[in-house]
């Protein structure tokens, strides 16, 4: 049986711990490998290494950190086809899909090569007779990064990078669920040229977690998955000083106005609501079209486009649509929401819930569902599924339907899809949502702007990437020097008045 250890010290190692978990393979039902699951202690360990090597990278200047970025994103090139399949292999979803994360996570490490000038402060000479202010953005210390199972590359880049970036040692605590490509980063890392010890991947459970929230030397924590924990993470992180930044579900809406073009849309819908199995925090998951008659014609574009998914393992090519979900219990989740909507009188129009793939009965397989007439009430409405599972919620008006995405509890992103420019001009002036698509179903911001939801979609004040980041993992010293001029004889005893 393959094991995975963690990544400490530039080795790998199995640490104090003798506790494992089985990594499975989601296509298949089969464990594939055994993790080792840290400990307290292995996690105070690999904390006390990044905190004694930390002031040294610090005091590299940023020109020469940015070139380790710059050989970093060369490497990421060079091995995206192994990456792309280690992450196909544990997680499920397509190559593509995989090719997809790396690249996004790569494009997070070429802006930090613009860390020399991200990271330049601000100055002031002649703030008064011979006095100059200035400010310096310095590096927080030790940062951790807990990353979900979503996007095993993508995610950790985006808080890594720029941790690394700007001076400081990341612990890296991924997802327990597809733990290889996040050991793959950090070698990648050492092999750019970063030194051995301020990149450790520690994994394990709760325990390496709370161990990472209550460490003392640890100075900031980012964090995404699920609301309930990111609420408990940020609670106990602030609670203990950290400097925090946690990001939750999503219930994401997009709007369908009666003049959008419905093909366009319908694709659009099949693609931000189907793609990684519906398994990313800004999937479209419920579709809202305005007025039945739009309701009407966008059903019958979308609804043999859903009936036509290609459901497979990604070994079976490029053109699978997508694959499992990521374990079992989340399969048995996402049925049972299913059979919750059917019983709250919810239209099932594509059903999905027999799928089965014949050679792959014991794999994570959900097939592709289709709900109309959803209401605000239903569970399948105000829960995150995080599966394949389309909602359709008719509105009779633009306000009801703008409505309807500013009263749901989360706030991560939205879209809406429409030819009409003063519409659309409105929506996104008014919506009370992070990330706004016009025409553009998934609007996951490009790595020079920032990524972040709002209400209970995000806890944490800086969102993630872009300028942000360079907030984030830095603070912020203000000097205020005076060199006087000319010789001086004596002291001077009184107070000093500016001329």
């Amino acid at each position: 049986m393959h094991e995975i250890n963690h990544f400490v010290g530039g080795e790998y190692t199995k640490g104090s711990s003798s506790r494992t978990a089985d990594v499975f393979n989601p296509a298949t039902g089969e464990v594939q490998a055994k993790l080792a699951m840290a400990n307290a202690s292995d996690l105070d360990a690999a904390v006390e290494r990044a905190a004694a090597a930390q002031p040294a990278w610090a005091a590299v200047n940023p020109q020469r950190r940015a070139r380790v970025m710059m050989k970093f994103v060369e490497l990421l090139n060079r091995d995206m086809d192994k990456l792309a399949e280690a992450l196909s292999r544990e997680h499920g979803k397509t190559l593509p899909d995989a090719k997809g994360d790396v690249v996004r996570g790569l494009e997070v490490a070429e802006y930090c090569i613009g860390a020399p000038h991200l990271l330049k402060g601000e100055y002031t000479d002649s703030a008064g007779p011979g006095i100059d202010m200035y400010s310096m953005r310095q590096p927080l210390g030790v940062t951790a990064g807990i990353t979900p199972f979503n996007f095993p590359a993508m995610i950790p880049m985006w808080m890594f990078c720029p941790a690394i970036v700007c001076g400081n040692a990341m612990i890296l605590k991924p997802s327990e669920r597809d733990p290889s490509v996040p050991n793959m980063l950090a070698e990648l890392m050492l092999e750019a040229g970063l030194p051995k010890d301020i990149l450790q991947v520690v994994h394990g459970d709760k325990e390496v977690v709370d161990a990472i929230l209550d460490n003392e030397t640890i100075q900031s924590v980012g964090f995404v998955g699920s609301t309930p924990i990111a609420q408990y993470i940020y609670a106990r992180s602030t609670a203990n000083g950290k400097r925090c930044q946690c990001f939750g579900g999503a219930k994401n809406h997009m709007i369908v106005m009666p003049d959008a073009d419905m093909d366009q849309a319908a694709d659009a819908l099949v693609g931000a609501g189907y793609g990684a199995a519906g398994e990313r925090c800004m999937a479209i998951s419920v579709a809202v079209p305005v007025t039945d008659e739009a309701a009407d014609r966008l059903l019958e574009k979308l609804i043999p486009r859903v009936e036509k998914l290609k459901v497979g393992p990604y070994t079976a090519g490029d053109d699978v649509d997508y694959g499992p979900v990521i374990t079992a219990e989340a399969k048995q989740k996402i049925l049972g929401l299913v059979e919750s909507g059917v019983k709250d009188g919810a239209k099932l129009a594509v059903d999905g819930r027999d799928f089965s793939l014949q050679g792959y009965e014991d794999g994570n397989f959900v097939g592709p569902c289709l709900f109309d007439n959803v209401t605000p009430d239903m569970d399948i409405y105000t829960q995150e599924i995080f599966g394949p599972v389309l909602s359709t919620v008719r509105a009779k008006t633009y306000e009801e339907a703008l409505s309807l995405a500013m009263d749901h509890e989360y706030g991560n992103g939205t879209a809406i899809f429409t030819r009409d420019g003063d519409t659309a001009r409105d929506f996104a002036n008014r919506i009370n949502i992070g990330m706004v698509g016009i025409n553009v179903p998934i609007p996951v911001p490009l790595a020079y702007h920032t990524f972040g939801g709002w209400k209970k979609s995000m806890f944490g004040d800086l969102n993630q990437h872009g300028p942000d980041a360079f907030k984030f993992y830095t603070r912020t010293k203000t000097v205020t020097a005076r060199w006087p001029s000319g010789i001086k004889e004596g002291g001077e005893f009184s107070i000093p008045l500016m001329e």
